[in-house]
């Protein structure tokens, strides 16, 4: 029986902050250190990862340079793009040095671009793989790499679970859904009186928001045009739309395009960039509506994160949206990209008093009773439990196979 803590390495690259890595370092923070002893590694350690870990007091250390994993702003995808297959050959050696001098018994990675370069020297220092899939159920690494390469998988919902493994994953692929803190609700009435003076706009102008990066897969535009559906069908309803995001490192432009879009549909003066807000508790608490547009999302925090603070959610009917919402019960779903269908699920919970209050005390409860931080660390923490290898075998390894300095 294994009586020193786990050792687990989280690595991240670090020029970027979304739902993926606060979920992570949620689980970091919330880790028994009488059980798991948790190492952020970054590769990009002057970025907002840094800036975020720093504002929470989570340590971390430096991992060795890897500028070829930095997103590339010129690419016409946001898949996974490495400029040069080799650099990740090239990056196994200072890896596997920094999980021995470390002495990590597992490596949990949460970024695409992450899983495959720190596979090699994970397997190279004695170290345990948990690839933590977050994105597209028919991406290259989870179906081809991660089955052979990966100790374990964990994915953030059903839907994200690898659509066609090249090896059955069986026993070793997991579904855990991703923590979120009980929120310190601020109050709506006082939320809302700080949104409205924000904007120095008049009291009783209904907000609608979108929350996340500013990614095509989020279909930012979609929801100016859902906005732009509402103002045409409902001209005397005082609407406006609210933006709360920062543009992804592969579309760099793209709040310029939201807000071209918005100006084309004659509803600029509807639509606001509201940038990165932390915390985001008061601003989702002083919105009227949550949107969700986006496509194939594996499990989008905001949804969660509005159910908690009695924030009603419109959403997609597609992806993991649909594990988190129940039609007409917890929310409403509406076929994704047909902008339009958004108009009239969200009217009624800006005018149907009955319904929203209903709607939202069932989605409130269905929160609190499913993704608390609490049962998120327990499922992690078995699976780390189950895989670690026993005591002294990486001091062992080292012994035996020393591994060039």
């Amino acid at each position: 029986m294994r009586s020193a803590p786990i050792v687990v390495c989280f690595p991240f690259i670090g020029d970027e902050l979304g739902g993926s890595h606060i979920s992570a370092i949620k689980l970091i923070e919330g880790l028994d250190p009488r059980l798991v002893t948790p190492i952020v590694a970054l590769h990009v350690v002057d970025g907002p990862v840094a800036a975020y870990l720093a504002d929470r007091g989570v340590p971390f250390v430096r991992a060795p340079d890897a500028a070829f994993l930095l997103r590339d702003p010129d690419a016409a995808s946001g898949g996974i793009r490495l400029r040069v297959l080799g650099h990740a050959f090239r990056m196994a050696a200072p890896i596997c040095r920094l999980l021995r001098k470390h002495g990590v018994d597992l490596v949990h990675t949460n970024d695409g671009r992450i899983h495959a370069v720190w596979a090699l020297p994970t397997r190279l220092a004695g170290a345990r793989q948990v690839w933590h899939h977050r994105g597209d159920p028919d991406a290259f690494g989870i179906n081809l790499l991660a089955p052979l390469a990966a100790s374990h998988i964990v994915t953030v919902s059903r839907f994200s679970r690898p659509r066609k493994p090249i090896v059955g994953v069986g026993q070793k692929l997991s579904v855990v859904y991703s923590p979120f803190d009980r929120p310190t609700a601020t109050g709506r009435t006082r939320a809302r009186a700080m949104l409205v003076e924000t904007l120095g706009c008049a009291a009783e102008t209904r907000f609608l928001a979108y929350f996340g990066l500013l990614i095509d897969r989020k279909r930012p535009i979609g929801f100016v045009e859902a906005v732009a559906a509402l103002i045409r069908r409902y001209p005397d309803l005082p609407v406006m739309g609210l933006l709360f995001g920062v543009p992804g490192m592969e579309t760099p432009q793209l709040d310029q395009m939201v807000m071209q879009r918005a100006e084309e549909l004659n509803i600029g003066k509807h639509i606001r960039l509201m940038g990165f807000r932390h915390p985001i508790e008061p601003w989702m608490q002083a919105v009227d509506v949550l949107l969700v547009t986006a496509v194939r999302e594996p499990f989008g925090r905001t949804l969660i994160e509005a159910m908690f603070l009695g924030t009603p959610v419109v959403a997609t009917d597609d992806g993991g949206n649909r594990e988190a919402i129940e039609n007409g019960v917890t929310g409403f779903l509406v076929p994704p990209d047909r902008p339009e269908c958004f108009v009239e699920p969200v009217y009624s919970m800006l005018t149907d008093a009955e319904l929203r209050s209903r709607i939202t005390a069932a989605a409130s409860d269905r929160a609190f009773a499913t993704y608390g931080v609490e049962t998120h660390v327990g499922e992690l923490t078995a699976i780390y439990q189950r895989l670690v290898r026993p005591r002294g075998y990486l001091r062992d390894k080292m012994e035996q196979e020393p591994f060039m300095s």
